[in-house]
């Protein structure tokens, strides 16, 4: 008789459950002229306002590496992420080439981050 490979014949059925968890922070500011030199624009943090309409009196919350990023809105357009720079810690937001954006221009910065949880449940049938 001739060697033969025996197997175990197995069947599994996994569901995975994703929920991506999205965290989303919006700060306002309207272009004062004193915060703009050079062309670029830097704004604190506490020159901003949050969704209810208070000033911040710390620092704008942060994008967490890899799952997090940020829109900026001048004037209601969004802007390309090379023109503008958040600081790792969050006490400042700049915009460079800013020399054109008029004074009194709507700034709006959004913060998305998000906290991925999934869960798995395998049934194993043989």
């Amino acid at each position: 008789m001739a060697t033969q490979l025996f197997r175990l014949a197995i069947d599994a059925t996994t569901t995975t459950d994703v929920d991506v968890n999205p965290e989303i922070v919006r700060y306002f500011y309207l272009l004062d002229e004193t915060d703009r030199t050079s062309g670029v624009l830097t704004v604190p943090a506490t020159k901003f306002i949050d969704d209810a309409g208070d000033i911040l009196t710390g620092n704008l919350t942060t994008a967490t590496t890899k799952n997090g990023y940020y829109m900026l809105f001048i004037n209601g357009v969004l802007q390309q992420s090379s023109l503008y720079t958040v600081n790792t810690d969050g006490s400042q937001v700049t915009v460079n080439d800013a020399a054109a954006i008029p004074v009194g221009a709507p700034v709006t910065l959004i913060v998305t981050n998000f906290a991925p949880t999934s869960d798995s449940d395998t049934t194993v049938t043989t």
